[in-house]
């Protein structure tokens, strides 16, 4: 049996290596692959995978999170509700099954957080993408008020209306973060104040994110889903601050481990996430 990740571009995956080294964990004769699907090869891709019966199925990044659903034959009700599949499974009965454990993945390091009762939650999260609309899920439904900053605020607008039209939320421009302010800020005791950066600013080839960081509030907790690099300017400006950090990788190896389970039927052994990590960072 095996599985894979697609994308466009895809050599940068590190998804291949952290399903390899479970599978050598567990010593399970499986294999997961990346491979190259340019937006106009996807539905080719899949119908090939249909009549592979070893394909358990396949991670899926951008640029297909949404443009594969209307290529599958089910999708579960987190997966519609987000709007992004990043996991497609082959079912019992041979059907495309799309899932969504981007969710998980980002919230299972954030979980000693929101065991703790707050006062009052607040969100920034930058980008307006497919990363973001997982972020937005998730946060939502655990009683964060959301700032969404992208560089078209409508669009940011659109999103926030779409997943959770009953949140009083809010939109900015992404350069309003960007130069310093003197705003003031309340006594944060018993609050939850969040930063995510969801855009991919701060990658390798990109930008770097331009958040000034007299627009955090005190004690917030500065979350990076961008990997490569793993300590990108943002994480290494937040920690000098003295501020709390969550690297990408932690939301990659949870979303990992999720889709893990699905493809292989058993759970990926997390207690060798220490050993996991070191290699994917040596």
């Amino acid at each position: 049996m095996r599985a894979e990740v697609i994308g466009d571009p895809i050599a940068q995956s590190k998804s291949p290596a952290i399903h390899r080294f479970w599978l050598d964990q567990l010593g399970l004769a499986a294999s997961y692959d990346a491979v190259h699907v340019r937006p106009g090869e996807l539905a080719d891709y899949i119908a090939a995978r249909r009549a592979d019966a070893g394909w358990r199925g396949c991670n899926v990044t951008m640029p297909h999170k949404q443009a594969i659903i209307p290529l599958l034959d089910a999708v579960d009700p987190l997966a519609a509700k987000v709007g992004a599949v990043n996991t497609v499974v082959r079912s019992a009965d041979g059907q495309l099954v799309g899932h969504n454990t981007d969710v998980a993945g980002f919230l299972e390091p954030l979980q000693p957080l929101l065991a703790q009762e707050h006062l009052f939650r607040m969100a920034r999260i930058f980008g307006a993408g497919g990363a973001a609309r997982a972020v937005v899920s998730a946060l939502a439904g655990h009683g964060f008020t959301l700032v969404l900053a992208a560089r078209d605020p409508a669009r940011a607008a659109a999103l926030l209306a779409e997943l959770d039209p009953r949140g009083e939320h809010h939109v900015a421009p992404m350069a309003h973060f960007a130069a310093p302010t003197d705003f003031a800020f309340d006594d944060r005791h018993g609050c939850c104040d969040l930063i995510v950066n969801a855009s991919p600013l701060g990658m390798a080839g990109q930008p770097l994110l331009a958040l000034d960081l007299s627009h955090v509030p005190p004690r917030s907790v500065i979350y990076d889903l961008v990997t490569a690099p793993l300590r990108t300017d943002l994480i290494t400006r937040a920690e000098a601050a003295g501020l709390r950090t969550i690297d990408g990788l932690e939301m990659l190896i949870g979303q990992a481990a999720a889709a893990f389970a699905l493809f292989f039927g058993q759970p990926a052994p997390r207690q060798c996430d220490g050993e996991l990590r070191a290699m994917l960072t040596a």
